[in-house]
């Protein structure tokens, strides 16, 4: 299981920037528009060969200035909770206000590695300024500038360093977790599955914490759930739900194999929903969408499962090769059926195909249809392979990678889950560049 960074400090300083130097996703730049990009607050980072996921606080902080201090509070105190790292960010420019001194009363209390990062520091003179913030005593403070990179390779050597080993699971039983924003029934769902109370359910958003596997070993299925369980106390319940949803999730999400993704059929599929989505993707789990409450929907037509399916896949686009069941915990509809198509999932996430096998099926389909000329140039496909990866990942060689556009490849994987049935799992494929050129192109 990886680990979790996240980004706290008062608006302003620069956490979006950072955010975006750090996942290497220039597209990113901050916008002051909600929702204008989908991961615009978690991403993958990797820094000498150790990868991780950053959480940009700052984005969920919204509101006037009188109720800023709040907000930022809700949001530190629950990265205390969930992330396993803390980058607390200062702007050199301003000196310390009120707000980073808020900020550094809540970290001061924290067992978990707190690091400083004063921000804008982009001459001498700003580097003797930075020495004002030793007075938090936090530690060092680490002089950078999140626009230009200058002294981030430094940061994240310090942030690399504070990782924990990661213990090689033994156990190969696939891990199926149950994620969802609050209240959409996840402990429903596995109280219904397991047939006792094991966990407790109430009607208060936000009523589960910590992380658990349960052994689950019945009708057939043998496999660890992956839930958040627990109790979160009344007044820790008011973070902003988006938020909240995202990193209550991504702990659960990375421990596992495959995610059923909860979604209330009352609702529709919402934005904290298509986050979460975009979560499980990013991590090339398995992922079979479960829409629950489905005895509460009114006027079922017999085209009602048709429009929400295509409303679905509509949202969560590209990637729509998903099963998408229709259930209820109450009644206890379809709810093993959502195990036995999480199972199938899992079975295809590690299907490995024989190279004979693939290249016999796709180069008969790249002759049918070959990648389009440009500029007076053809490009032949070659050869392909699967990678030796944890989640389907194909390399596909050819003359001229850098001139095969988006919808070409977006074809390829469609005749690769057509012809091989990837429904659930998302697939990652490379180019490789020709030898003379050095280098690949990846999407």
């Amino acid at each position: 299981m990886g680990n979790i960074v996240a980004i706290v400090g008062r608006p302003n300083v620069g956490k979006s920037t950072l955010f975006n130097r750090l996942i290497e996703r220039r597209e990113a730049i901050v916008d002051p528009t909600s929702g204008v990009t989908r991961d615009r607050h978690y991403g993958k980072a990797e820094w000498i060969g150790k990868e991780f996921s950053v959480i940009d606080t700052g984005g969920y902080v919204k509101g006037s200035d009188d109720v800023f201090e709040e907000q930022i509070n809700r949001q530190v105190e629950l990265a205390l909770d969930e992330a396993d790292i803390i980058l607390f960010m200062v702007d050199v420019t301003t000196g310390i206000t009120d707000l980073d001194q808020g900020v550094a009363n809540l970290l001061r209390r924290t067992d978990k590695p707190v690091i400083l990062a004063c921000n804008k520091v982009d001459n001498n003179k700003l580097r003797l300024d930075a020495a004002e913030f030793y007075q938090f005593g936090l530690g060092d403070v680490h002089e950078i500038s999140a626009s230009n990179g200058g002294g981030t390779g430094d940061l994240l050597d310090e942030i690399v360093a504070h990782f924990e080993e990661e213990v090689q699971e033994e156990d190969e039983l696939p891990r199926i977790a149950v994620v969802g924003k609050p209240n959409v029934g996840k402990s429903s769902l596995i109280n219904a599955i397991l047939g006792e109370e094991r966990n407790i359910v109430t009607d208060v958003a936000g009523t589960t914490r910590d992380s658990l596997d349960t052994h689950y070993n019945s009708f057939g299925f043998d496999l660890k759930i992956v839930d958040t369980a627990g109790i979160r106390k009344k007044k820790k319940v008011h973070e902003d739900i988006e938020f909240y949803s995202v990193m209550r999730s991504i702990r659960a999400i990375e421990h596992s194999d495959v995610c059923i993704l909860m979604i209330d059929a009352e609702e529709g599929f919402q934005k904290q929903d298509l986050n979460i989505f975009y979560v499980i993707e990013k991590n090339k789990k398995g992922v079979v969408v479960l829409v629950n409450k489905w005895d509460l929907v009114q006027d079922k037509d017999s085209n009602i499962v048709k429009k929400w399916t295509d409303d679905i896949k509509e949202k969560i686009a590209p990637f729509t090769d998903v099963p998408i069941i229709y259930t209820s915990t109450l009644t206890k509809q379809r709810i093993h059926k959502a195990l036995e198509t999480a199972i199938e999932v899992h079975k295809r996430r590690t299907t490995k195909i024989p190279t004979s096998k693939l290249n016999e099926v796709m180069l008969e389909e790249i002759e049918r249809y070959p990648p389009p000329a440009l500029k007076g140039k053809y490009i032949k496909i070659k050869y392909m392979m699967q990678l030796p990866t944890h989640n389907p990942a194909f390399a596909f060689f050819c003359n001229l990678p850098q001139y095969i556009k988006e919808p070409y490849k977006r074809f390829l994987e469609n005749k690769l889950r057509s012809h091989f049935n990837l429904t659930g799992v998302p697939s990652h494929n490379a180019w490789p560049a020709p030898p003379a050129s050095g280098g690949r192109s990846v999407f």
